[in-house]
């Protein structure tokens, strides 16, 4: 069928706001609708700003999040706001913060538990209004419908997707990533690419969100090495903002494909950082990608800033230099990786279909270990 009338559906959030110092809307925002019963999902860092938020009341806060979410942190979160009553749930972080915000507002009192609701569109309801202030650019998860929660007892990502789950309000204020150290603004700049990447080369891919996605690559590809350098740089921090909400936008209508698939098990087993994890792997999967995607693999290229033929050791070349030359830690050997584990880590990330599928060229178990065999 012919993209240009696939249908498709691009659903926001109800309102965004972006830009600098646009934070405290968020607090105006509550007040309109006379809120008083507030949950702030966080971490310990954003936690202890939250009077930025601009709230005129009092709110409850979580913020016990030091890693990416699993079950053990939504069951605490999912009781906090079930005994507070929570009206309305902010998510104020990363993308971690940002999932398990999501979960709160439509879980407690549902009937519904979270295992009920894994898989696309078994939410019933939204029980609280859902903000999302992200203090990151990666995810892009405040105007997203997907939540990841890992099950510690699997070692495997749950995904949940409702409508449901949309923001009511997103604020994406680019200042709150000022002075965000190196290693954080490197991996999730990276994450934000790669969702448009991977977008961008699906099978599912649609010239709606091409524009999206190429562009927040490009984006990427001018401001990160600049946020790099310089921690402070409002610019930079701006464009970065911008490319995540571009890669959220992207997550919605097609999602990501074998580069997040094989990034997986780093995070589950050796609590890589998601962006760190995608990174490692980018090269290897749009290398592997090029033969059957010669022109999007050039634009991503020409994007990135970037030349290169689409030959695949070119692209590979291309793409791993790049990442090395952010900082990126480009080899499995430093987080502990063995050659058993890999094995193991293969089939699992085989296993993931709800990603793999989307992928432009088929990967067999076998095409996943020689990745990370050839990234150890």
């Amino acid at each position: 069928m012919n993209t240009l009338i696939t249908p498709i559906d691009l659903p926001q959030p109800a309102r965004v706001i972006f830009g600098a110092g646009t934070v405290k809307d968020v607090g105006r925002w509550l007040a309109e609708r006379g809120i008083s019963r507030v949950l702030v999902v966080s971490d310990p860092h954003n936690a202890a700003r939250i009077e930025v938020l601009g709230l005129t009341v009092q709110p409850t806060v979580w913020s016990d999040l030091r890693s990416e979410p699993d079950t053990g942190h939504l069951a605490a979160v999912l009781e906090l706001a079930e005994s507070v009553d929570a009206e309305a749930v902010i998510g104020f972080g990363g993308g971690s913060a940002m999932d398990l915000a999501k979960l709160a507002a439509v879980l407690p009192k549902s009937g519904q538990s979270f295992m009920e609701v894994v898989g696309p569109e078994k939410v019933r309801r939204k029980g609280a209004l859902l903000v999302q202030v992200p203090t990151t650019a990666g995810t892009g998860s405040e105007i997203g419908t997907r939540a990841l929660v890992t099950d510690p007892e699997t070692s495997a990502k749950c995904a949940v997707q409702s409508l449901h789950m949309l923001a009511d309000l997103a604020v994406v204020d680019p200042d709150l990533a000022l002075g965000m150290p190196k290693a954080l603004t490197v991996a999730t700049g990276v994450d934000a690419m790669a969702h448009c990447v991977e977008a961008f080369t699906n099978k599912k891919a649609h010239p709606l969100i091409d524009l999206y996605a190429l562009e927040g690559i490009r984006l990427v590809g001018r401001w990160l090495p600049v946020a790099a350098q310089d921690g402070h740089h409002r610019e930079a921090r701006a464009g970065l903002a911008l490319a995540s909400l571009y890669g959220g936008y992207c997550l919605g209508p097609v999602n990501t494909a074998a580069g997040h698939a094989v990034a997986y098990p780093l995070g589950t087993r050796f609590h890589v950082p998601h962006g760190a994890a995608n990174a490692l792997i980018f090269p290897h999967v749009l290398a592997y990608n090029a033969p059957v995607a010669p022109e999007k693999t050039a634009l991503i290229l020409s994007a990135l800033g970037l030349a290169a033929s689409c030959d695949q050791d070119a692209v590979f070349a291309a793409a791993h230099g790049w990442c090395r030359d952010l900082g990126c830690e480009m080899r499995l050997s430093a987080y502990g990786v063995t050659e058993s584990d890999m094995m193991v880590m293969a089939r699992e990330a085989h296993a993931i279909r709800r990603l793999l599928d989307n992928n432009p060229r088929d990967l067999s178990e076998a095409d996943i270990l020689a990745i990370y065999r050839a990234a150890a």
